[in-house]
C-alpha cells in the first residue's frame, strides 16, 4: 500500500476587515454594528480595500465581528460591540520575509 502525499499551498492573505475591525475597536468605545461598520467601511475605502460591494462587505463584517466575540476579544453587551484588552490578538501578522 503506497502512502499518499498530499501538499497544500496556503497562501496567507492580509485580512483587511478583520484588522480594521481591530483598530476600530480598541478605542475602549461601545458601537452599535451600525455605526461600527460605518467607520470601518470609511476606513476601508480609505485605503482603497473595499471589493464585492457593500452588502458582501457588510456580511463579511459581521462574520468577522462574531467570530472575534466567539474568542473572546471583545464584548457583545446587548447590541453594542466593545474591544477587550487582548483585542490586538487578532491582527494579521505581517508575511514572513521570502528566503
Amino acid at each position: 500500500m503506497s502512502s499518499t502525499r498530499r501538499t497544500r499551498f496556503s497562501r496567507r492573505v492580509p485580512d483587511h476587515v478583520t484588522d480594521e475591525l481591530v483598530t476600530v475597536l480598541t478605542d475602549k468605545k461601545s458601537f452599535g454594528f451600525k455605526e461600527l461598520f460605518d467607520v470601518v467601511y470609511a476606513n476601508l475605502k480609505e485605503r482603497n480595500a473595499v471589493g464585492g460591494g457593500e452588502e458582501m462587505l457588510r456580511l463579511r463584517a459581521y462574520e468577522k465581528l462574531q467570530n472575534l466575540v466567539t474568542r473572546g476579544l471583545v464584548e457583545k453587551n446587548g447590541k453594542e460591540y466593545r474591544g477587550l484588552d487582548n483585542i490586538k490578538d487578532a491582527i494579521t501578522p505581517p508575511p514572513a520575509p521570502a528566503s
